[in-house]
Parts: C-alpha cells; structure tokens; sequence
C-alpha cells in the first residue's frame, strides 16, 4: 500500500453494476436458448460482481488500516494526503476513490457518471452482492418450472443492478437512474404473476406510492443543485456531486431555509421508498411477488434505499434538520422513524399471512434505522442496515421454503402449518436463529446493532424515542414468537397436516409455481407442475438450493454483529472503523454511546418479557386446551375494536383510495376530462371543420379551376396544334419536297436581307 494508496479492485469498482447490466441484456435477447433458461447468467453475473465487490471490500479494509492514526503507518501520513485528511474539529477520515467521465455536457455544465468509493458504499455493494447471489441460487429451485422464469431472472438481476448503482453513485443524477431502475424492476417483479388482478393492483401501488415520494427525490435533488453549485464551482466540481452537496452543508455557506426544504423534499423521498409512515402502505402488497422478490427486496435492495440516501447525505440532512446531541429534540427523521417502529409493530399480530408478518416486521426495522439517523446514531443505524439483512432476508426464503415443502404453497399460518419442526428441521433451525437476531437476543447480530441505536437514543438525551424503542423491542419479540408458535409447534393444520384439498381452495394465489392464465383449475395445475418435481408428497425439508442459502444467511445472522461488538471479550468495533470514520467527508462528530451491561438491561428484560408473554397468549388462544382468552376480540367490544383498527390497517388505504384519490384526484381528473372534452377537443374539432372548409375551397378552386383548368388548357392547345399539323405529315414526297424547297427559299431570302 505504500507503493499506491488504491489498488485495482477500487479504481475498477464501477465494474461490480455492470457486470449483472450486461447480464440482463444477454438474458432478455439469449436467455430462452440458454440450457438453464438464463438462470446460469444470472447467477454468474452476481458470482462476479461479488468477487469485486470482495475484493474492493478487502482493498478498502487495506487503505483504511493503512492510513489510521493510531495504525503504524501515522508518521507517514504526510505523504498521503489525498487519502487522509482532518476536518474542522481535528477528526480524521479517509478520503474516498472517486473516479468520474463526462457523460454529456450541457452550456458548459458537465454531468459525469462515476464511482463514490468509502466505508458506506463498500459496505452496501458487499451486501448487496452476496445477498442477490443467494437469492438467485435460491430462486433456481424455487422458481423451477415457472412460464416466465426467464424474464424473473432478467428483472432480479437488472433489479440488483440498479441497487449497485445507486449505491457507487458519485452525483445525484446518476443515484437517480439506480433509484429509478429499481422501481421499474420492482413493478415488474411484484407483479411477476400478472393473470391474477390481485397481483397486477399491488404492483400498481407499489409503483404510483413509491413515485409519490420520487416528486420529493427530484425536487430536492433540484433545490440543492442550485444552492450548492457556486460552492462546487469554486472547489472544481458541481452541484450534483455528492462529497460537494456534503461538504457545502457543513460549510456554512448556505441558506438555513434552502438546507431544511431541500432536506425535507428528500426526505420524503426516503419515506415513500423505504415505506415509512404515511407512506408505508405499499409494501405489505408488494408480497404479492414470488418469495425470492420479497426476500431481496425486504433486505438489501429497494426498502433500504431511502436509508441509504439518508446516511449518504447525512450532513445535508443533519444540518437542515438541526439533528444533535445538545438535548431533547424532534426532528422529522426521528419522529417518522419512531411512529413507524409502533404502528408497523402492531400492524404485525394482526396478519395470518407469514410473509405479510415479515413485511411489517421490515418497516418496524426500517423505523429503527431512520430514527436511529435521526437521533444522531448514524453507525448502529448503518450496523443495523447491515446486520437486519441477513436475518431478514433469511426469514423470508424460509417463509418461502415452508411454503415450498411444507403447507402446499400456502402461506396462512393458521390454515395451513403448524407442528412442522419435526418436519422441516433446517428451515426450522433458520428460521429461529434469524427470529433471535431479529429480537435482539444477546450475543446474536441484532443485538449488537438496534440496541445500540436505543442506547445511543438514551445518551444523545431523545428520551422519548429511547422508550418508543423499547417498546418496539417487546412488540418485535412478541409478534415473532407468536409467528414461530404457528408456523413451527403445536397441532399441524390443514396442508402441514396433509390436507391438500383444503389448502389448494385457501392457497395463497401470489406464489403459485409455474404460473397459467386465471381460469377455474389454474390453481390446480400450477400445484401440479410443482409437485412434479417435488422428491415426495406431503410436509418435507427443502431441496439443498433452498436450505443452503438459508443455512449462510442463519450463520451471518449469528456471527455478523461481531465485527462491531463492543463488549467483553471481543470489543471487535471494526465496523465503526471502517464505515462510520471512512465515510468520504467529516461528518459532524456525533457522541456515542459506550456500551455497558447495565445499560442493555431494560431491553434484555423486555425481550424475555415478550417471549414469555406471547408464548403464554399463543398456547392459550391457538393450543387444545380451553381458555378464557380464546375469542377475546369478539367477546370484549373495546378489544373488538382495536382488532378491527389493525386488521384495517388504521383505514389508511381507505384514506388514499376513497378520500383522496375520489375526493381530491377524482373531482381533478373529472375536471380535467371536462377541459379535454369540452375545451381541447372543440379546438381540435373546430380546427378539423376549418381545414375541412379550407380544403373544400381549396379543392374548388384551386385545385379545379387553377390547376385543373391549367393542365386542360395546355392540353386543348396541344391537340389544337397536333390537330393544324397533322396534315404536314401526309406521307406524300412531292409535297415534301415542295416543303423542303419552300423552307430553303425562305432560308435565302433571310440571308439576303440580312447581309443587305
């Protein structure tokens, strides 16, 4: 390293989104004449650009290591400027690689593509990459036999694509085109088994809420743009780069007013993609693409994207929103956080669908994150972002694998599973050691990454939002245990129990293999071609292409948080090091928490306390024996009611699709067909009957009288003279010799009179 300070993995990084670019195009125009139907391209692509996104990982640890203060190398430093540098306060951070070309220019203004490489965006492509690769082995199995399994695996790789993009995105515009092309392939993907109407709706919501929030994305993109081009200018860059967005936030340079409505209008970006309060509602819906879409898309792509924007911009944000450790405070980004950590939580005991379970589990999450940059805990909040998506990603392959080999395809935990540990005991295993993660059980990653964002809530003194994660912890764990209890113990149900009849009437329509056009046994065949191939009927453990990537994905779940565990005997707090201080440009020095036991006893104790709790409620309501809590919702009116606010989901829908889109968007859009058919379309139609008289007019007398009579006129004169010569042509060679001798005495009298 001393020889160069970047080595080829970095400056080559933009290779790691081309590479699954490239594969998409190679799948769509080869991917029907491949042996594996384009599955073998995609999964190669991701292979490699995981072995990039390796060894750019590696490379950047290097540099990292190399130019730390407290590393060997400090007294050197002083060669290596452009990679080590201090800020205003005195902290150090290491200056990220950017490399950049000239896309097109405009009036002299330069957009370039390029590459951001630090700590963050090294972290997500790592991520990305080996979680899409997992994916795509997984979905080998699991889509097997499906109609358009080649198109899945064109849009799945395009999708990861995208992420990877956004991810190494050296200027807005170009994180723009990453964030876009994912909500493209999102739509195509939730709505992968478009017969069913069902399917075809979600993905529709999914795409017009997410563009909801993209309004805010280039508003805010536009509004920065011009406020921190004359910064940029005078340090050789432009408006759109993202170190020159950052830097000018913490300048003090611009307009307070300008910093807080441009971080606002991103913000909302952030919220309508990682489906935070209000604009949340989408993402239980986009459940209705294959199992394998839910997977990538709860963990490591599309939801964590406004995350990710976020952390990229923290200090624009933290400057506009006034986010600091001085006290009790509420800003934007803490309060939507912690409102989605509660009502995301209690939406999840409501479900009977596993995979919806797993859904608000992931905006609960995706709260915690945000109000963890919010309170000022940007490094648990990026941990968290990295530690949630391996047990997340691996508790929806295992929805996916019970549904697979354990309730026919069925995802209704109450109908259709049930007593399948036995049965399935790797899916099982997985499944709880995720859940463990999840809730943050010590010594599993979670609990090295959401407590630490309570901790640091209650240091930074955000109070309130250091109970409200507390609470969220309890409400985690219960709902979780009550998901286990019915998928894994207690009395087999329906298909788990063998019931096929009854599972293919109550089959959840949404992961249906081997999808055929909605007709009255398209369910019946689908299941078919399924069990086809299944090595035998009834509840069974998943083919090795299932279990396998659950069994990586259980074992990052476990090991993962121990690269960043503060307590004894590892105090291993690499992460921090090589993400939070690398980070591209001197964040504001935030002040976190030490961890101390004692600290992490009120959530250690609410845990236990949900477990204990729900596994009490559980066994009462679902298990044999009798009990008074049985019926409760329907006995006692004011739990009736709170079970019917959440089964509605707090009439939110009902709020966007019958107040706002009828009562607000309705009136705009009759309005609107009333200008189109009474205004724009009578000029049109007056326009036509003016061209329509024109034409006549025209046609009469011009083209008739003028041009007709012109063409007939020289016509007449033309026959006329044919008519009056016609005689000449006699064919008589007397008169032709008279003519002759007549022509050549006119000839000689010219020449006379002339020469006279």
């Amino acid at each position: 390293m001393l020889a160069a300070e970047t080595g080829w993995f970095l400056e080559h990084a933009y290779l790691i989104p081309v590479v699954p670019a490239v594969a998409f195009a190679l799948i769509i125009f080869f991917g029907k004449r491949m042996p594996m139907k384009g599955s073998e391209i995609g999964v190669a692509s991701m292979v490699t650009s995981l072995v990039l996104a390796a060894g750019t990982a590696y490379q950047w640890i290097e540099r990292v290591d190399f130019f730390s203060p407290a590393g060997d190398n400090a007294s050197a430093l002083g060669g290596f400027g452009r990679a080590f540098r201090l800020n205003a306060e005195g902290a150090t951070f290491v200056q990220p690689v950017i490399n950049k070309i000239v896309w097109w220019q405009s009036g002299g203004m330069e957009f370039g593509l390029g590459q951001h490489i630090d700590g963050l965006a090294v972290m997500a492509l790592l991520l990305v990459a080996l979680i899409s690769t997992l994916v795509q082995i997984y979905s080998l199995e699991y889509l097997r036999g499906d109609r358009r399994y080649t198109h899945f695996f064109a849009a799945l790789t395009l999708f990861s694509a995208g992420m990877l993009a956004m991810v190494l995105a050296e200027n807005m515009v170009q994180l723009i085109l990453g964030w876009e092309i994912m909500g493209l392939c999102s739509f195509m993907l939730i709505g992968h088994w478009w017969e069913d109407a069902a399917n075809s709706r979600s993905a529709l919501k999914a795409f017009f809420t997410v563009r909801v929030g993209d309004i805010g994305l280039l508003v805010g993109t536009g509004v920065v743009f011009f406020a921190a081009s004359a910064y940029a200018t005078r340090h050789g860059s432009n408006g759109f780069s993202i170190q020159s967005i950052n830097e000018w936030a913490l300048s003090g340079t611009g307009s307070h007013t300008v910093l807080l409505w441009g971080s606002v209008a991103l913000f909302i970006a952030a919220i309508g993609k990682s489906a935070q309060f209000p604009l949340h509602t989408w993402l239980p819906d986009a459940m209705a693409g294959p199992t394998p879409v839910s997977s990538l898309l709860h963990s490591s792509t599309m939801v964590v994207a406004g995350v990710f924007l976020v952390a990229r911009l923290y200090p624009l944000f933290h400057t506009g929103l006034d986010i600091n450790v001085a006290g009790q405070h509420f800003n934007l980004i803490a309060v939507i956080g912690g409102i989605t950590i509660i009502i995301a939580a209690a939406l999840a005991f409501v479900q009977n669908d596993i995979k919806k379970v797993l859904a608000y589990s992931t905006v609960s999450q995706l709260g915690y994150m945000m109000m963890g940059l919010g309170v000022g805990a940007w490094t648990p909040a990026m941990f968290h972002l990295f530690t949630h998506a391996f047990f997340k990603c691996c508790l929806f392959l295992c929805a996916g694998s019970v549904s697979h080999s354990g309730s026919h395809h069925s995802f209704d935990m109450k109908k259709d599973m049930g007593g399948l540990a036995r049965k399935m005991p790797i899916t099982t295993t997985c499944w709880i050691l995720s859940t463990a993660a999840l809730c943050g059980v010590p010594y599993f990653s979670g609990f090295f990454s959401k407590d630490e964002i309570i901790d640091n809530a209650r240091n930074n003194n955000y109070q309130v939002f250091f109970v409200v994660g507390l609470v969220g912890a309890f409400m985690t764990t219960a709902y979780m245990t009550r998901a286990t209890y019915l998928i894994f113990f207690g009395k087999a149900r329906g298909a788990a129990a063998g019931g096929h009849a009854e599972t293919l009437a109550t089959a959840d329509a949404h992961d249906s293999h081997a999808r055929v056009p909605a007709m009255a046994n398209a369910a019946s065949d689908s299941h078919d071609a399924h069990d086809a191939h299944d090595a035998h009927a009834g509840p069974h453990e998943s083919p090795v292409l299932i279990t396998g990537p659950l069994v990586v994905l259980a074992s990052l779940a476990v090991v993962a948080g121990y690269i960043n565990a503060p307590v004894w005997p590892f105090h291993t707090e690499r992460f921090a090091e090589w993400v939070a201080n690398s980070s591209g440009v001197a964040f504001p020095i935030l002040d976190h928490a030490q961890f101390e036991w004692v600290n992490a006893v009120p959530s250690i104790m609410l845990v236990l306390g949900g477990f204990v709790v729900s596994l009490f409620v559980c066994r009462s309501i679902y298990g044999e024996a009798r009990s008074p809590l049985r019926g409760i919702t329907t006995r006692v009116a004011p739990l009736r009611w709170v079970h019917t606010f959440l089964v509605n989901k707090y009439y939110l829908d009902a709020l966007y699709e019958n107040v706002i889109v009828r009562g607000l968007v309705g009136p705009i859009a009759n309005g609107a067909y009333w200008v189109n058919q009474n205004v724009l379309d009578r000029i049109v139609n007056q326009a036509g009957i003016g061209a329509r008289k024109t034409g006549g007019w025209v046609y009469r007398n011009i083209d008739q009288r003028v041009v007709d009579g012109a063409v007939n006129g020289s016509g007449a004169v033309t026959r006329g003279s044919g008519t009056a010569l016609r005689p000449v042509q006699s064919g008589k060679v007397n008169q032709y010799g008279a003519l002759l001798f007549g022509a050549a005495a006119i000839g000689a009298l010219v020449l006379v009179i002339v020469n006279t």
